[in-house]
């Protein structure tokens, strides 16, 4: 069996969560707002649930927007804390040297 050569991993990839997040949240909002007129025939065949369902999923969209909005403020500090380190290291009139 060949050796192949081994790569690094790729960083992973940054994406905007919160957008993606919002677009399905207002998604779910906007067909909870198109079954609400046929409610009544959707409860006469067995599915009176799925303007609800729709509600739900609009509500469990607004507690993940508000999930990825922090994680995304979290990154952010993390990553300007990390680069005043690194600024704080190279500059000769912060070293004991």
């Amino acid at each position: 069996m060949p050796k192949t050569a081994v790569r690094p991993s790729p960083p992973p990839l940054e994406a905007n969560d919160v957008a993606i997040v919002g677009g399905g949240t207002a998604l779910w909002f906007l067909a909870f707002l198109v079954l609400i007129p046929f409610h009544s025939s959707l409860e006469e065949s067995g599915h009176g649930r799925w303007p609800w369902i729709c509600l739900a999923g609009a509500g469990l969209g607004l507690i993940g927007l508000w999930y990825c909005r922090a994680r995304r403020d979290a990154i952010r500090r993390a990553r300007a804390a990390e680069a005043a380190a690194g600024a704080a290291a190279e500059d000769p009139a912060t070293r004991t040297d």
